[in-house]
């Protein structure tokens, strides 16, 4: 891995299914992801975006090539390491994935409970603290059957930023969000890359947040066609 690289992909292949059902859906994946840059990947739907994301993200086994991500690789880590690894990002599902019987502030502080040895009101105070800044101050303690989706994925974007990640990797994150939410994520993201140095990957089609991006990759049929600065 280079200096300064936080993410490292090297000829990844990958394979849902098994015997004659086998079938090849990553091909020869190669990718490299600076410390502070904001990444864009884009392409059709069923291109492999999210599985590229999710292996990244230590979600799946690496089966074929090299994937280091923090320094880590990721081949054959068991779970032990994996789950350390997960624990140092930042994660934003394509539908939030909010734990039902917990409110806004629990569903974030979750987060904390699993990254660090925090207090509870410290932790609680972190949780509100974040869910202010991303404009659900008045919605801390709802729960999220309570919540507009737009209002569900705040919450899950709080929950994947308030642990300070130095890796945030977020599949569709503004797909359920108005255009003044989505201004509002976007500029707390710049500034988790310019201040923080973290990192960014996020896949998306929403054409309103691509000048965020100092990259823009396309995939396509499960193989990156073109790797482009935003410039």
């Amino acid at each position: 891995m280079s200096q300064g690289s936080i993410i490292s992909v090297q000829h990844l292949n990958h394979y849902f299914g098994k015997g004659s059902l086998r079938k090849q859906v990553l091909f020869d994946v190669s990718l490299s992801i600076q410390s502070g840059e904001i990444v864009i990947l884009t392409g059709p739907s069923g291109s492999g975006k999210t599985t590229l994301l999710s292996l990244m993200a230590g979600l799946r086994s690496v089966q074929e090539g090299s994937v280091k991500v923090l320094g880590r690789e990721i081949y054959r880590a068991n779970n032990q390491k994996l789950l350390q690894l997960r624990r140092q990002i930042g994660y934003i599902f394509q539908k939030h994935n909010l734990v039902p019987f917990l409110t806004a502030s629990q569903n974030v502080q979750m987060t904390m409970e699993l990254a660090r040895n925090m207090s509870r009101k410290e932790m609680c105070n972190r949780a509100e603290a974040i869910l202010e800044i991303v404009g659900l101050n008045h919605r801390i303690h709802y729960y999220p059957e309570q919540l507009s989706e737009g209002q569900k994925q705040r919450v899950a974007f709080a929950r994947a930023l308030v642990t300070q990640p130095k890796l945030i990797l977020a599949d569709e994150p503004t797909a359920s969000l108005d255009k003044n939410s989505t201004h509002t994520v976007v500029e707390i993201l710049k500034e988790c890359a310019r201040y923080q140095g973290c990192s960014i990957l996020l896949i998306t089609h929403d054409n309103r947040i691509l000048d965020m991006a100092d990259r823009i990759i396309y995939m396509e049929d499960g193989q990156l066609r073109n790797d482009v600065s935003a410039a």
